[in-house]
Parts: C-alpha cells; sequence; structure tokens
C-alpha cells in the first residue's frame, strides 16, 4: 500500500482558502498513492470554535471528490455534531469509519468546547486493520495496548506544536514498537494565532524504522516504499511479545 501525508500551513479557520491549498498540493503530487492523510482539524487548524470547525456539505463533499477523483482512501479530520473527529473515506468517496476523539486537551480548553468520544474505533482499509487516533491520544499508551490484537496499523492525525515535535516523534515510534505495528502520523506546518507547527510527519514499521520522514516542508509527501501488511505478522511471529502481556491492573 502507498501511502501519502499532507502537511501544511492550514489558513486560520478558513475552510476555502484550505479547500484550494490542499487541491494545489494533491494537483503537484505526480507520485501514485493508495491512501492520504491530512492533519487534525483539516480544514480551519486547531480551534476551540466549534461552530467555525464543523464541516459543511461542501467541506465533505471536496473530499468525497478528491478520494473519487484519485481513487484514493482519504482522511481528514473536522468536527462534527461537537466532536472533533477523524473521518475516513473510500476510493469512491463513501465514509467508512469516523472516530471521535476521546483524549480531550484541557490545557489548551478543549475539554470545555468539545464533546469526548466514547468509543475506540478498527476499521478495515484494502485488508489492513486500522485503528485511528487524534493528537492528544498519542500519550495514553493503554489504548493502543488495547487495540494492538487486532490492529495492523495506527493512523494519528495532530496538531502537535514545533517546541515538543521530539515528543510527538518519540511517543509515534514508541507507539510502533510497543505495538508490533505500523504508525502513521501527520502534523502541520506553520503558524496559528498561537504556536508554531513543525510538521515532523512520519511513518514508522512495526521494529520502529522509519518509513518515511516529510521533514518540515509544506507538502504531499508519499512513502517511497510501499507498507507491506505481512510485515506486522512476521514481526509478531518472530517476537511474540504481545501474548506476554499482563491484563492491565494485574500481575502474574
Amino acid at each position: 500500500m502507498r501511502v501519502a501525508l499532507c502537511q501544511f500551513d492550514q489558513v486560520w479557520e478558513d475552510p476555502v482558502a484550505n479547500r484550494a491549498k490542499i487541491a494545489a498540493l494533491v494537483e503537484a503530487c505526480t507520485e501514485p498513492f493508495d491512501w492520504i492523510v491530512f492533519p487534525e482539524m483539516t480544514l480551519t487548524g486547531f480551534t476551540m470554535d466549534v461552530a467555525k470547525a464543523t464541516l459543511t456539505m461542501e467541506d465533505l463533499t471536496f473530499f468525497a471528490e478528491l478520494a473519487a477523483r484519485r481513487r484514493a482512501w482519504v482522511s481528514f479530520g473536522g468536527v462534527e455534531e461537537g466532536f472533533n473527529k477523524l473521518f475516513t473515506l473510500d476510493r469512491e468517496g463513501k465514509r467508512i469509519n469516523e472516530y471521535a476523539k476521546r483524549h480531550l486537551y484541557s490545557f489548551a480548553g478543549e475539554d470545555r468546547a468539545f464533546r469526548f468520544g466514547d468509543a475506540q474505533q478498527t476499521f478495515g482499509l484494502d485488508g489492513w486493520r486500522v485503528t485511528p487516533a487524534i493528537c492528544f491520544d498519542l500519550r495514553f499508551p493503554h489504548e493502543f495496548w488495547d487495540a494492538a490484537p487486532r490492529t495492523d496499523l495506527y493512523v494519528v492525525v495532530a496538531s502537535w506544536p514545533a517546541k515538543r515535535a521530539d515528543h510527538w516523534m518519540t511517543l509515534l515510534k514508541a507507539r510502533a514498537i510497543e505495538n508490533q505495528a505500523y504508525v502513521i502520523g501527520v502534523d502541520r506546518t506553520g503558524k496559528d494565532p498561537s504556536l508554531e507547527y513543525s510538521g515532523n510527519s512520519m511513518i514508522y514499521d512495526p521494529l520502529g524504522r522509519v518509513v518515511l520522514d516529510a521533514g518540515e516542508a509544506e507538502a504531499v509527501h508519499v512513502a517511497a516504499v510501499a507498507l507491506d501488511r505481512q510485515k506486522v505478522d512476521t514481526t509478531r511471529q518472530r517476537f511474540p511479545f504481545l501474548a506476554d502481556r499482563a491484563p492491565r491492573g494485574e500481575r502474574p
């Protein structure tokens, strides 16, 4: 599977401008891909204004048409019914998953602005078992541990600030190693009214090795090596560490 990560400098609270930026970035990408992933709150940036971040029919149509035109899966962030969500569309533009963020970032007041998601999700994507997460969720490893037996790949979209970029990359790599699964992380670049962002969108394989490092450039970055689901099975068979994991709260 060929995966593309789109990191860009989101125009603050301006869906029209951000749709135009995305269209131009995707058009400039000449490499084929099977799946493209965008950052958290893709069309507005990480705003606490629920109304401005809520996706419109025009926004949803934009992503559906992108999926159908490129014949690719599309994952993007936005707000719906007061939840900060990550949506995934199939190659025809049909919604096949929506995950609502479970851990809201109280340091920025997200817990007061948005509703808490109440269910972890795993969905199928071209034969892969995918578990989504959003930004602050990454700091809670038990969520990833619980999903590991049914997960081949975690996808994490974020608005993670540049001053904690090392945390971002370290935690993504840790989630890959400890769960023996691929991890995709997509962050934004540029600035919003409060913070700067460095991108650093990444893909790690089940051994924690870098498959793609997008650096800080605004672009659609496509993994040079196709992701191989068999590598998940091979890693887990060779190093059957998941079977040794004691249930949480218990000791042998």
